[in-house]
């Protein structure tokens, strides 16, 4: 008999990616860039989805810049709300993260499978007011922080950890405030 809290989540098999889905308000922004780093960092070992509780319904144009000029396409890509995922419209993520600096304490919604659940908070570019260069400057800040949390976690050896220190780990990579 297994021991299940030495195991990463049930979902997760070696026949299959590890399922991350980010979210954020808009998914405009933070959790678009978030998904087209898990995609490329990940390197086939996740497979990575965003939504938003209130999506914008498009990309935002100075993300979409960056995005392009980091060498990403945006095929597939696309601002649409969390729906989607919830209530068995989708298969189960193994891992929920919210990107979202005002999202600690909203209520999200019951994930099937149960997945591990982390916040990892990043100011919104959007709401910088300013230049275009400033707003520029707040899209490529928040676009270094996601990457480098993700690339913290795309390197732990998650199937080696049982899940109290992979949460440990989660609730460190978003506690760091400036990366």
């Amino acid at each position: 008999m297994a021991d299940t809290d030495t195991a990463v989540p049930a979902s997760q098999s070696p026949q299959r990616p590890t399922r991350i889905l980010f979210l954020c308000h808009g998914n405009a922004s933070r959790s678009i860039m978030a998904e087209a780093l898990m995609k490329r960092l990940g390197q086939g070992k996740f497979e990575a989805q965003s939504g938003g509780s209130h999506p914008r319904g498009e990309i935002d144009p100075l993300t979409a810049d960056l995005l392009r000029k980091e060498n990403f396409t945006l095929d597939g890509l696309r601002s649409k709300s969390w729906d989607e995922f919830e209530d068995g419209k989708a298969d189960p993520f193994d891992y929920v993260f919210t990107v979202c600096d005002t999202a600690k304490g909203e209520t999200c919604p019951s994930w099937p499978g149960h997945p591990m659940q982390a916040h990892w908070p990043i100011p919104d570019p959007a709401k910088v007011e300013g230049t275009e260069a400033e707003k520029r400057l707040a899209v490529a800040d928040a676009y270094r922080m996601l990457r480098t949390r993700i690339d913290i976690f795309v390197n732990l050896p998650l199937d080696r950890l049982n899940k109290g220190t992979i949460q440990t780990q989660l609730d460190a990579i978003g506690a760091s405030s400036r990366d």
